[in-house]
C-alpha cells in the first residue's frame, strides 16, 4: 500500500478550477486512456439506465458513453465547479432542449451526495489518484451502486512520472510527486468494499518533452500541481528547479526527456441480491460472540 501524505482537496479543487480552460489541449494521455477504457465497455454485457461520472473533468467521457448507452440519464460529478462549467458550455443545444444534458454536482469521491442503489454504472477515468482514502472511494462507489451494477475505472500505478520523482529525490524535504497505489492492492481493495469479479491490468505510456518546463507545463495545464499537505509553503526557488533539471537529463534519449505513465484499468461488479425460493430477499444472519 502507498504511504502517501494526505492532499488538500482545497488545494485539488483549486488546481482543476484554474485549469478548466486548458485541459482539454494538454491532456493527451487522459483522453487516450479515456478512448481505450470505452472500448472495454464493448466487451462487457451491461446495460445501465443511470451512469455516474465520477471526477468527470471537462466531460470527455460523455460522447462515448450516451453512444453506447442512449438511454441512460448520466450524473456527472466532478470536485472542481470550474470543470463543471467547462464540461457544460460543450453539451450541445438540441441534448439542453430535449432535457438530456448530464446532471451536474459538485462532489467528492469520498463522500458521494447520492442515494443508496441509484446508479447502475458508475465510471471514473483518471481521478482516483486525488483521493485520500481509496478504501473509503471505492465503499461509496459500492453504496451508489445498485445490486448488478458495473464499477468501471481507471488511475494511475506507482511507476507513474518516476522519473520526475527520482529527479526531486533528495532536494529538499517535501513531497513534489505523489505516490500511487499498486493494481494488485486495488484488486484487494476492490473485494474488501464488497465489489465482486474485480479484473484489474495496466499499462505503460511514456511521453517525451524537449525539456523539464515542458514537463512541468503540461502537469500544470491539466490541474495536476502539488497538493500534498506537506508541500513547500512557497514556490521553490530556482536553485531546486535548476538541481531536479540536473538529475532529470542523464535520461535524456534521442534528444528527449520521458515521462512514464503506469495506467491501471479496472472493473468489478456489485453482487446481485440473492432470492429465495418465494423472491424474496436472502439476509445473512451472523452470530455476534462467541457461538
Amino acid at each position: 500500500m502507498s504511504d502517501n501524505p494526505l492532499l488538500d482537496k482545497r488545494v485539488v479543487r483549486r488546481s482543476f478550477d484554474r485549469a478548466a480552460a486548458t485541459y482539454d489541449a494538454a491532456a493527451v494521455l487522459q483522453h487516450e486512456v479515456c478512448r481505450r477504457s470505452l472500448g472495454r465497455l464493448d466487451f462487457i454485457h451491461h446495460a445501465p439506465l443511470r451512469i455516474l461520472d465520477a471526477g468527470c473533468g471537462t466531460g470527455n467521457a460523455w460522447r462515448g458513453l450516451a453512444a453506447r448507452y442512449p438511454g441512460a440519464r448520466l450524473v456527472a460529478l466532478d470536485l472542481a465547479p470550474g470543470m463543471l462549467r467547462q464540461a457544460g458550455a460543450a453539451v450541445a443545444w438540441h441534448q439542453r432542449l430535449l432535457g438530456r444534458a448530464p446532471a451536474a454536482i459538485c462532489g467528492d469521491l469520498e463522500q458521494l451526495p447520492l442515494a443508496a442503489d441509484c446508479i447502475d454504472l458508475a465510471w471514473s477515468n483518471l481521478a482516483l489518484q486525488w483521493v485520500n482514502a481509496l478504501p473509503q472511494a471505492f465503499a461509496e462507489m459500492r453504496r451508489v451502486l445498485a445490486p448488478g451494477g458495473l464499477f468501471m475505472f481507471t488511475t494511475f500505478g506507482p511507476d507513474t512520472l518516476k522519473e520526475l520523482r527520482a529527479a526531486q529525490a533528495g532536494t529538499d524535504n517535501h513531497t513534489h510527486v505523489s505516490g500511487f497505489i499498486d493494481m494488485h492492492d486495488i484488486g484487494d481493495l476492490l473485494v474488501q468494499a464488497g465489489f465482486a469479479d474485480p479484473v484489474i491490468d495496466m499499462e505503460i505510456f511514456t511521453l517525451t518533452y524537449p525539456d523539464l518546463k515542458s514537463v512541468m507545463r503540461d502537469l500544470k495545464a491539466i490541474g495536476a500541481r502539488n497538493a500534498a499537505a506537506d508541500r513547500p509553503p512557497a514556490l521553490s526557488g530556482k536553485a531546486w528547479l535548476e538541481e531536479v533539471t540536473r538529475n532529470y537529463e542523464p535520461l535524456r534519449r534521442d534528444g528527449k526527456l520521458p515521462a512514464t505513465f503506469e495506467v491501471v484499468y479496472g472493473h468489478a461488479w456489485c453482487p446481485a441480491q440473492r432470492l429465495g425460493p418465494g423472491g424474496r430477499p436472502v439476509i445473512d444472519i451472523k452470530p455476534v460472540g462467541g457461538a
